[in-house]
């Protein structure tokens, strides 16, 4: 039986042949003759080659099916292969596949714009649509710069905004920024963001927050630190490849306030969060906080390349009026396909009432996850809003030194043992949680029982 004639991919781990199994392996040595060496990680455990999914399953291409725990970098909210997505996609690509955005619209273009008015946080009405995450961070900066006249920002350590030049250059991985540091634009000043578990200013996560916001303020209140030409703050809401780091509910208001009485944008990046990831349509509503800027991506579609900036009718008003060839444009703009995937993708997360299930399934896993780790001297911290959790692995819980090489052999086991799982953080040393919404109870409570088991081998590690 195909996953796709299974219902919902409602499948338990079945591993047949210990991954990655020959066939892997042989596309693993035929990928590696054509593509860029940097792209796919290829070892002695990894890769495994995707053949098929639904629901939270994934079938490689050897016959091993696995319980997704990551949504395929938390895109798959609605599940994989979402039945109504794949129609939505299906009818309009024998409709219309392209159009040409900025010159001769697709019509399902203002259907997904007015959509996203409608569910955006209150008065965020005006959209600029991206291909990628990365291209929609680059929206929201030119955006702020066109509307405050200020071309810097003041982002966060341990933030990511994606690769391409203007977003590398607001995200702090040295890793991702040394090769290229010479040919960054350097308009972005960070400050230390509210990560209580790794904190200078003491681990009480309410003092750690007001810590950070005095910092911001000290920043942009200290001639010589170019204060006077910044004219945005970017934040994640939630860190997401920083270690699912969820701040304290005093930080996002505190910055608001910031920008209120700076006359400063807030720019909110909610491309992992966004769309029911923490048990809300979008994690700025935990904390009631409107933003200036909102970008989005990842489950905006459930699957197809799609992203957009959504800010105020003000702040967009900022940009000139198109008098026949727009400043900032693509070729794909507004892709059709992707507009019905779209449209489709919030339909289902509306009906199946996903979000509500993100945030109670959320809870569940959060706790499941406790229960299994307990008092394990390698666990330093488990904390997540909704599905989107985090397992801090550590050498001991006193010197909480991180220890990368345990997450590494949780991911390699569980990945044996049919999970697919993520490590992340600035460290390398956090198992990330992001499962589809649509995960059943019976997959969850399997994916804990196998986890307790590995977590329990890791007792005996030196």
């Amino acid at each position: 039986m195909s996953l796709a004639e299974h219902p919902f991919g409602r499948l338990l781990p079945r591993i047949h042949t210990p991954p990655p199994g020959p066939a892997s392996r042989a596309l693993a040595r035929e990928l590696a003759l054509y593509e860029s060496p940097n792209v796919t990680y290829s070892g002695e455990d990894f890769p495994v080659f995707w053949a098929e999914a639904v629901g939270a399953n994934v079938r490689d291409v050897d016959g091993n099916v696995y319980v997704d725990l990551t949504a395929a970098f938390a895109v798959a909210g609605a599940g994989h292969a979402n039945p109504r997505i794949v129609e939505a996609v299906r009818e309009q690509a024998g409709r219309l596949m392209h159009g040409m955005g900025d010159v001769h619209p697709p019509d399902i273009k203002v259907a997904l714009l007015r959509k996203l008015a409608e569910i955006a946080p209150a008065g965020l009405t005006r959209s600029v649509l991206a291909n990628s995450g990365g291209e929609a961070v680059e929206a929201a900066l030119k955006t702020a710069a066109i509307a405050t006249g200020k071309p810097r920002v003041l982002a966060f350590h341990g933030g990511y905004h994606g690769l391409t030049y203007g977003a590398l250059d607001v995200s702090s991985r040295e890793d991702f920024r040394a090769p290229f540091a010479a040919q960054l634009g350097r308009n972005a000043v960070f400050a230390p963001y509210p990560y209580a578990y790794r904190s200078p200013f003491g681990d009480d996560p309410e003092e750690v927050a007001a810590a950070c916001l005095r910092y911001v303020e000290h920043l942009l209140d200290t001639p010589g630190t170019a204060s006077e030409e910044i004219g945005a703050l970017l934040v994640e809401p939630v860190q997401g490849r920083g270690g699912d780091v969820v701040p304290h509910p005093a930080f996002l208001p505190g910055l608001r306030r910031i920008c209120d009485e700076r006359g400063l944008l807030l720019i909110l990046d909610e491309i992992y969060t966004g769309f029911g990831r923490t048990g809300r349509w979008f994690a700025c509503e935990h904390t009631g906080v409107v933003p200036d800027l909102l970008v989005v991506g990842k489950a905006l579609t459930g699957g197809l390349p799609f992203a957009a900036c959504i800010g105020t009718e003000r702040v967009m008003s900022a940009w000139p009026r198109s008098r026949g060839e727009a400043i900032h444009t693509s070729t794909f703009l507004g892709n059709p396909v992707a507009c019905a995937a779209a449209l489709a993708s919030i339909e289902a997360l509306e009906e199946g009432r996903l979000v509500e299930r993100s945030a109670t399934l959320g809870a569940a896993l959060a706790e499941g996850l406790r229960r299994v780790t307990g008092d394990h001297p390698h666990v330093g911290e488990v904390r997540g809003l909704g599905m989107m959790i985090g397992v801090e692995m550590v050498r001991d819980r006193t010197s909480r030194e991180p220890a990368p090489e345990l997450s590494g052999r949780v991911v390699v086991e569980a990945l044996r043992r049919g999970l697919l799982l993520l490590g992340g953080g600035i460290y390398g040393n956090v198992l990330s949680f992001s499962p589809p919404f649509v995960l059943t109870e019976e997959q969850m409570e399997r994916a804990l029982e196998i986890l307790g088991e590995i977590f329990g081998g890791l007792h005996h590690e030196p």
